[in-house]
């Protein structure tokens, strides 16, 4: 038996038995992990509210023949507080949290930057200074990139033909120049691949000054993209309200653009 200890975030937790939870956490020396929380559903708990989805705990471990068991919580940051009240960061929480799930998928193996995206995503939600859709999207950008799926942006995603290009596939990974452009693909605002550029490299200014329309045609693209690659659709991405925010100052009017992308990079 191998005690440990480590930080991490609740992605999901797991009714077991009458009083006991499986905890899915995403931890920073660890990875992933699924751990045993015993009598925590038992009403003279003292540590089961810590052990809920969006907390970011230290905890206390040992290692069993299929699941770890939990004997100790700590709270580090209690994100939940500042995401359950208010619907629209709560399911963009909720589909960080899913999608982190997805994107690592062995138990055990250390996933750091993975983990640091994480937690830097809730925490934004949480000090609600952001758009919540912003948010999401520059995780889900961050996490595809991480994962090895970045979007092309500037460059032609099959031929690496210098940008910018006026058109974009899921399937062919992006951007594609007019000689590679296959059929069905679509032609976001130039505004479009601004917003997604900005998001991919934290330039917030431009983000927060980009138009409803832009915003709303950029969340497609990357939803679209992200579940091209994982080939299922994430449960909780359709519940993410997506709020006409008003531009920033000097943004100008909002301009329309082309619907979303559907998954399969026809338009």
């Amino acid at each position: 038996m191998s005690l440990y200890r480590d930080t991490g975030v609740v992605l999901r937790v797991q009714k077991l038995g009458e009083a006991d939870r499986i905890v899915t956490m995403l931890t920073r020396r660890h990875g992933k992990i699924r751990a045993v929380a015993k009598g925590v559903r038992r009403t003279r708990s003292r540590w089961g509210a810590r052990l809920e989805p969006f907390n970011h705990v230290d905890v206390q471990c040992y290692t069993g023949r299929s699941l770890d068991v939990l004997t100790q919580a700590q709270t580090v940051d209690a994100f939940g507080t500042g995401l359950i009240s208010d619907y629209a960061r709560y399911t963009a929480g909720c589909a960080v949290l899913e999608t982190a799930d997805r994107l690592v998928a062995e138990e055990g193996e250390p996933a750091l930057r993975m983990y640091l995206l994480l937690v830097g995503a809730i925490r934004a939600l949480a000090g609600r200074e952001r758009d919540p859709s912003l948010v999401l999207d520059a995780f889900l950008l961050r996490a595809m990139t991480h994962a090895g799926w970045a979007p092309a942006i500037l460059d032609c995603a099959r031929c690496a033909a210098p940008g910018p290009h006026a058109a974009f596939n899921i399937a062919a990974g992006g951007a594609v120049c007019p000689r590679c452009r296959p059929p069905g693909s679509i032609t976001p605002s130039r505004e479009t691949f601004t917003l997604l550029d900005a998001l991919l490299h934290g330039d917030w200014t431009t983000a927060d000054a980009a138009a409803p329309g832009t915003r709303r045609d950029t969340s497609g693209l990357v939803a679209a993209h992200l579940q091209w690659h994982l080939e299922r659709q994430l449960r909780s991405l359709p519940l993410v309200e997506r709020r006409p925010s008003a531009p920033s100052p000097g943004s100008g009017p909002p301009g329309a653009g082309p619907e979303p992308a559907r998954a399969d990079g026809r338009g």
